[in-house]
């Protein structure tokens, strides 16, 4: 038994997408890693547009049992933090949408998961997604390794295997979820 994981590394001019299926023994293969890309002179609706297109027709092609999301509390520039906030909005109605249970994982949690150190640079969480699954070369740019790595540490953390599928979700997650079904149902009445 297996299970694919989608891993996203949010942005908005480029948004890391990975999947890779986890056997329960936490052996990783890859499935599939892109870096959706939207041009800064498009107007902001459009590149939103763009990378919520791009998920669903992943999700649909390659019918992920679960997801992960990078979880970014902290930031130096907020045009970027606004733009990765955005982009998370995206997975997290995505992730309801296809009833997908999402887990959110630090930088720091993703780097130990991986190399067993919270402070690992690029190039080192890199090489390890590398290594794990048996690829020649680090996937390139940066945000296709970030969202596989994400994907990895979600696969051996997540508790893919249970009964219930569904992992736990924070007061607020829950809340977000609760919100989007209610949204949804109030757009289908007539």
């Amino acid at each position: 038994m297996s299970a694919r994981v989608l891993g996203i590394d949010p942005g908005l001019t480029r948004c890391g997408v990975g999947i890779v299926e986890v056997a329960r023994n936490k052996s990783v293969k890859l499935v599939t890693v892109e870096v959706i890309r939207t041009s800064p002179e498009m107007e902001l609706p459009k590149r939103i547009l763009v990378i919520a297109n791009r998920i669903e027709q992943i999700i649909t092609e390659f019918q992920p049992t679960s997801m992960a999301l990078e979880r970014v509390f902290a930031q130096q520039n907020l045009r970027t933090v606004m733009g990765v906030a955005q982009i998370s909005g995206v997975v997290l109605f995505a992730s309801a949408r296809h009833n997908l249970p999402i887990g959110l994982h630090t930088p720091t949690e993703v780097k130990a998961a991986l190399s067993g150190y919270g402070a690992a640079d690029k190039k080192q969480l890199g090489a390890m997604v590398a290594k794990v699954l048996g690829l020649a070369e680090i996937p390139k740019p940066a945000d296709a390794s970030d969202a596989l790595a994400l994907a990895i540490c979600h696969g051996w953390k997540g508790n893919l295997f249970r009964e219930s599928s569904k992992t736990e979700l924070t007061p607020a997650q829950s809340k977000w979820h609760a919100a989007l079904r209610d949204a949804e149902k109030a757009r289908k009445r007539p």
